[in-house]
């Protein structure tokens, strides 16, 4: 008989339970995302203009014991912004030459008397070029500049050295090894893919695509952002911070500062222009956190906390020199330039300025993220307007709709009262789709739409096996309920085969692609798994339960 044991139905219908449950959000989208927002990132919200009522209105506007997970919507349904940025490696070559001057001045003036006085010449930045002013000491000078040189990080280069040093006459040319450039590259497209992903996710935007493109291109989609000069205005600055002391004033740019100084206009009083040591008391890699905070005034400012060896040294700084000015430097431009009231034992303070509040959550974002070790230059900047990703969702909500009702009714006509358990099958399927989308925080483009709409069409091929072997069965003169049974019994190893090797494609495609072909492959991966379960539990189930109730002497499929 057909039968489906209490325990079984109770899984079964648990699971749908279950599946559309986590489905459920999707259908208060903008309540279920402003609350969403309000818990994780009231800060931004805040930074945007929202007050701090209307942040708690956005909190209560769903309640916390029903699920909160949302389809994420990718660029081309949301709108936003795309870039295509490079990474200036070379900026690292450079900066890395120039720090290894001192060293090689350091360990030649040692030797003096060898190789005589040492002098650094002019030339491009891929070169560190030294003179010696003796060159009977050419061979002592090239030995110790080698000396310096350090095996390179990766196993390709394990046996190299990471700098190539060369000697023409009186002239040392020093060089990074072809293997230090390739690990150096490495490291720093590395290390800015994960101060790129730290800055936008710090804002407060919702998955983000950010991946390497080659060797030193990096694409940044952000959904929901209204324009992409908002994400350069992130990412456009490398955040280098730093605290130097103040030695003097200058009347003009041409000045000379001194050795070791630099100049740097003031920020309190334009036109003029300050003196400040080269190397800098702390740096913005010792700093622990950053935050908005507002001055005695009430007015927007940052708020920073070193870590213990820079809260040390910083205290001691700021004991000696009571009553000096001292400089906050942030990418060649001093932004503060406070004077020293009193001891800072603790390692923290504020930033203060002329900020807003955008401008005050924006630097400390950028601070809390670190540095960027080099320039990004944009090569593609593409505004994506809300308007065309409405178009996107309209257009496939009427596919689905289209390819839905066609299927519904097709179902119903060709198999009767069995289309119809199929139908709510195939409504409960979809809901499912959405369920797992949104457990798993999977982004939704319109290749995964694309993805549901051929989901709806594959979603019944199971059951159309199903309901012909049962129509065999019942000409072979068997009671209706053995030829159901029979009927699923033999179909399953077809509806199992079949759709293993489309969800073998659609690993393929989730792995091998990306973008636009990996949404379209999730989807395509979900729908398999929630087609077959609704045919091969969820339509019985329906049957059994029918059958049991209205135990029928025969059947019609």
């Amino acid at each position: 008989m057909l039968n489906i044991s209490f325990a079984k139905q109770l899984m079964i219908w648990l699971t749908v339970i279950v599946g559309l449950t986590l489905a459920m959000p999707n259908g208060f989208y903008g309540r279920v995302e402003a609350h969403n927002d309000a818990l994780s990132n009231p800060e931004a919200l805040l930074a945007a203009g929202a007050t701090p009522i209307e942040v708690e209105e956005m909190a209560a506007g769903w309640p916390e014991f029903l699920p909160s997970s949302l389809v994420n919507l990718g660029l081309d349904l949301r709108g936003g912004a795309h870039l295509l940025v490079e990474v200036q490696v070379e900026d690292v070559h450079a900066s890395t030459l120039e720090g290894l001057w001192p060293q090689v001045r350091d360990v030649l003036a040692a030797e003096r008397d060898t190789v005589g006085f040492v002098t650094r010449e002019d030339g491009p930045d891929t070169e560190l070029r030294v003179r010696i002013s003796q060159t009977t000491g050419a061979a002592r000078a090239l030995e110790l500049v080698r000396g310096l040189g350090r095996p390179v990080t990766t196993f390709t280069g394990a046996a190299a050295s990471n700098i190539d040093v060369r000697i023409d006459g009186p002239i040392l040319t020093i060089t990074i090894s072809e293997a230090e450039m390739l690990a150096m590259n490495e490291r720093t497209m590395a290390q800015s893919l994960e101060i790129i992903r730290r800055r936008i996710d710090e804002v407060g935007t919702r998955e983000p695509t950010i991946q390497r493109q080659g060797a030193e291109r990096i694409l940044v989609q952000v959904p929901g952002v209204g324009s992409a000069d908002e994400i350069i205005a992130i990412l456009g600055t490398t955040a280098q911070l730093t605290f130097n002391p103040v030695v003097g004033s200058a009347a003009d740019a041409d000045q000379s500062p001194g050795s070791g100084n630099i100049i740097y206009p003031s920020v309190d009083n334009p036109g003029s222009f300050l003196i400040v040591e080269r190397r800098p008391v702390v740096t913005g890699e010792d700093l622990e956190n950053a935050q908005l905070d507002f001055d005695q005034n009430g007015r927007p400012a940052v708020a920073f906390r070193f870590n213990t060896t820079a809260a040390r040294k910083f205290g001691d700084y700021t004991l000696e020199n009571i009553g000096s000015p001292f400089a906050i430097v942030l990418d060649s431009e001093i932004i503060s330039a406070p004077t020293i009231q009193s001891h800072i034992p603790g390692g923290s303070g504020i930033i203060t300025g002329n900020f807003t509040v955008e401008e005050a959550t924006n630097l400390a974002v950028l601070l809390r993220s670190g540095a960027l070790p080099a320039e990004l230059t944009f090569l593609e900047e593409r505004t994506i307007g809300p308007e065309l990703g409405q178009d996107s969702i309209d257009a496939g909500q009427i596919a689905c709709i289209v390819a839905g009702i066609a299927i519904l009714v097709y179902m119903f006509l060709s198999y009767g009262l069995f289309g119809l358990f199929a139908n709510i099958a195939l409504i409960l399927n979809v809901g499912m789709i959405f369920g797992l989308l949104s457990a798993v925080g999977a982004t939704l483009t319109l290749p995964g739409i694309a993805g549901i709409v051929l989901t709806i069409g594959m979603a019944v091929d199971a059951n159309v096996i199903v309901f012909e072997r049962i129509r065999e069965e019942l000409k072979t003169a068997k009671g209706p309920a053995r030829a159901i049974e029979l009927g699923y019994e033999k179909a399953l190893s077809s509806i199992i085969d079949a759709n293993i090797t489309t969800f073998i494609t659609a690993l393929i495609l989730f792995f091998a692609g990306s973008g636009p072909v990996s949404g379209f492959a999730v989807t395509l991966i979900f729908g398999i798994a929630t087609s077959v379960f609704t045919a091969i539990f969820v339509t019985r189930s329906l049957i059994a339960i029918w059958f049991a109730r209205a135990r029928p002497k025969t059947i019609e499929v």
